[in-house]
């Protein structure tokens, strides 16, 4: 967080001192940047983009994505082909217990005192997923989410949907502090259900003000206005990894590479085809939170083999050569992507990723962005498919089951004629709703990736893929956050 500070610091202390120091010149036309005189077009200082609180760079590159080992579950579902992931940042950890609670905290808040307890009451973990109808879990049904002892555990019990919230809300306090501790805004102590601060209203909106001689200064009226994303002060959204972000940096295949060769093919996120550390110093120690077979979850007692007979801390064994910890164990994690089985056959070879849904800004006749809803939201629409009918690139809003058949491919000869939308489309593909045909997979089916303190070693392969409707949540799923790297895809700091 410091770092953030520091930067911003000097960012706003550059921006002052723009006036006074010799201008930029536009190479294409030979106009002065930040001159008064000429217009002003404002250039402002830029280095690089700073590291949020608790993530880690992962230089991008292209791998191996989907199977690496025997599919001894026969699901064909992960089919391996060469893939290049963008350079982006991960968190180092699981999402902990603590770091729930404090969200849960923020939403009480703000929600409660307005009648809104639904929002709350919405993101609260199914703390009941531990329960088994032959075992006894009312330990950590009762304790394992709240308690102390507990605080630095993995948040388990939390849905796709309650996930991508958690990370929503997270980048927008991240932005408010970065912008608060610079005094471009001034901290709302009691911040309203409409009316509190996210990244997206506050670049659509004027409605946040703060002291006039904190503001970004313009240069060519000397006007105070609003931090935009051209100054380069806010962060990028947080947000749940790709499927193929997930898989890239499980690997940590940059601690096994030598220019461009890759010397040893990893099945884990650890070198080696066993859950147990070679190294001499700790020799035969577990490298991951998983089941070591039938009814053994953590070694006999006086040498406990991962001592974690359910979730162990985030911060536990040794990180991959990513840094990032539990990788292969301790909870599996839920990612952005839709289910499909064929899905590796059809991405696209940079930076794969199924699941896209196109959205923009509600306008009213007047064009004006519409005003937040009774929750802070910004009314979203899809994007237009009429105004999409000349792209190249896309055509429709929904592309959830783009590929994936189509309309005209039902089994009814007419099926098609009485679809009027994608979504409608993958209803009738994928039926749930009647007796004869059923599917599990849909467009609310998402990925989870990763094995798990219940799982046996198999599901430890990052290239192994399962999934789950976006609303259910269990004892052994998970996640961690993502962030997009803007610009240079490495760093020389």
């Amino acid at each position: 967080m410091n770092n953030i500070t520091k930067t911003a610091g000097l960012l706003a202390i550059s921006l002052v001192l723009l006036a006074s120091c010799k201008h930029e010149t536009s190479s294409t036309t030979g106009w002065e940047y930040n001159n008064a005189k000429n217009g002003g077009f404002e250039v402002y200082p830029f280095e690089e983009q700073i590291t949020g609180p608790g993530l880690v760079l992962i230089e991008g590159g292209t791998f191996v994505f989907g199977r690496q080992e025997q599919d001894v579950m026969y699901e064909w579902n992960n089919t391996p082909r060469r893939v290049t992931v963008s350079s982006f940042y991960m968190d180092e950890t699981e999402i902990s217990n603590l770091d729930y609670l404090e969200y849960l905290y923020w939403l009480e808040r703000v929600f409660i005192p307005a009648d809104l307890k639904v929002v709350y009451d919405n993101a609260l973990p199914d703390e009941n997923v531990w329960r088994d109808q032959l075992k006894y879990a009312e330990t950590q049904v009762n304790y394992y989410f709240r308690h102390p002892a507990y605080r630095d555990y993995p948040v388990v019990g939390v849905n796709w949907l309650q996930a991508t919230n958690y990370a929503a809300w997270r980048g927008d306090r991240v932005n408010e502090m970065i912008l608060a501790e610079q005094g471009f805004i001034e901290w709302s102590p009691e911040p309203s259900p409409e009316g509190y601060f996210t990244t997206e209203a506050y670049l659509t909106y004027e409605s946040y003000e703060a002291e006039s001689d904190h503001r970004l200064q313009y240069i060519t009226t000397g006007e105070y206005r609003n931090v935009r994303m051209e100054d380069g002060i806010l962060l990028p959204i947080y947000r749940l990894p790709t499927e193929a972000e997930w898989e890239y940096a499980a690997y940590g295949l940059i601690g096994n590479t030598l220019n461009e060769r890759i010397l040893e093919r990893k099945l884990y996120p650890w070198n080696g085809h066993y859950t147990r550390t070679d190294d001499k110093k700790y020799y035969g120690d577990f490298v991951a939170n998983v089941r070591r077979g039938r009814g053994d979850y953590m070694g006999i007692a006086g040498f406990l083999n991962d001592a974690a007979d359910h979730p162990a801390p985030v911060v536990s064994f040794w990180p991959n050569d990513f840094g990032l910890y539990n990788m292969g164990g301790n909870v599996s994690e839920w990612v952005m992507d839709v289910y499909r089985q064929t899905s590796h056959d059809d991405l696209s070879d940079l930076n794969p990723f199924r699941g896209n849904y196109y959205e923009t800004k509600k306008l009213l006749e007047d064009g004006e962005v519409e005003e937040r809803d009774s929750v802070g939201n910004i009314p979203m629409v899809p994007v237009s498919d009429f105004k999409n009918g000349r792209r190249r690139n896309y055509r429709q809003a929904d592309n959830k089951n783009y590929l994936d058949g189509d309309w005209a491919s039902q089994r009814e000869e007419d099926a098609w004629k009485n679809t009027s939308s994608n979504e409608e489309a993958t209803e009738a593909m994928y039926p749930k709703n009647t007796e004869s045909d059923y599917s599990l997979v849909g467009d609310k089916a998402r990925v989870y990736k990763g094995g798990s303190w219940k799982d046996l070693q198999y599901w430890a392969a990052p290239g192994q893929r399962r999934y789950m409707e976006e609303d259910e949540a269990t004892d052994y799923v998970g996640f961690r956050c993502a962030m997009a790297r803007l610009g240079a895809p490495n760093t020389n700091k």
